[in-house]
């Protein structure tokens, strides 16, 4: 079954909105761990506008599932991630102005930050390399190409999508994690999440995890941590959740 990795990022920018000590992100991964989450994700912006470096510190030596480091592919960004050593290095695009992550990568432009020499500087100390990027063919392809493991599909399309076009979207995704399996890569997906259409998500062949943020820290300032973790995992496995913990 799909497995879930919250992202914490949110709690963080609560705490940084008055420079204060709390809410504490480790904390709240610890909650989310305890109510069944398989994994935490959080994402080092260059601009340290939520997490802070010593969150991912104390989160390496605290988290007891997986830690997906949410990164730019930046020099800086590497030595970090590879003196850190997260389980999984997902490299995102990231500009300044945006409030969150707009679009997957651009993998086309040989200009680009994305190149096969991060990739397998990160490689090299073990952390598994994730692409996120968007379900399209082209793309897919040179993420397999530059030597990602991973990829991670970017769902918010789908998610802010209605009709007919909802539709396609989820055709998009079905076809891009078919293609991104078929060329080895393993298959993740997020952005825009909740529980009201995160389950078909989860039906998609392929697809062994999520990334889900906002909603879950929306919902867990009404409703807290824990109960937040279990109603999204309700939400993808209403029939019940096994998983295998060894399974990373």
């Amino acid at each position: 079954m799909t497995r879930l990795h919250v992202n914490v990022d949110h709690v963080a920018t609560i705490r940084q909105a008055r420079s204060t000590i709390y809410p504490d992100p480790v904390t709240a991964a610890a909650l989310a761990e305890s109510a069944g989450a398989h994994g935490i994700t959080v994402h080092l912006r260059e601009d340290r506008r939520h997490i802070q470096d010593r969150d991912v510190e104390i989160l390496r030596s605290t988290v007891t599932t997986v830690l997906n480091l949410e990164m730019a592919c930046t020099d800086e960004m590497v030595a970090i991630a590879t003196r850190i050593r997260p389980d999984i290095a997902t490299i995102v695009p990231e500009r300044r102005q945006e409030q969150t992550t707009e679009r997957g990568l651009v993998l086309d432009d040989t200009r680009g930050p994305v190149t096969r020499e991060r990739i397998s500087a990160l490689g090299e100390v073990g952390i598994r390399v994730s692409l996120f990027i968007n379900a399209e063919e082209d793309v897919i392809r040179a993420a397999a190409d530059l030597g990602a493991q991973m990829v991670e599909l970017h769902t918010g399309p789908y998610c802010h999508a209605r009709g007919e076009r909802k539709k396609r979207q989820m055709e998009a995704i079905e076809s891009g994690a078919a293609l991104a399996r078929g060329l080895g890569l393993r298959v993740a997906a997020g952005h825009g999440l909740c529980t009201v259409d995160v389950g078909p998500i989860c039906a998609v062949s392929g697809i062994e995890e999520l990334n889900i943020g906002h909603s879950i820290v929306a919902r867990a300032i009404l409703v807290g941590m824990e109960r937040a973790v279990r109603e999204m995992l309700e939400a993808m496995h209403p029939q019940g959740l096994t998983w295998n913990p060894e399974v990373r």
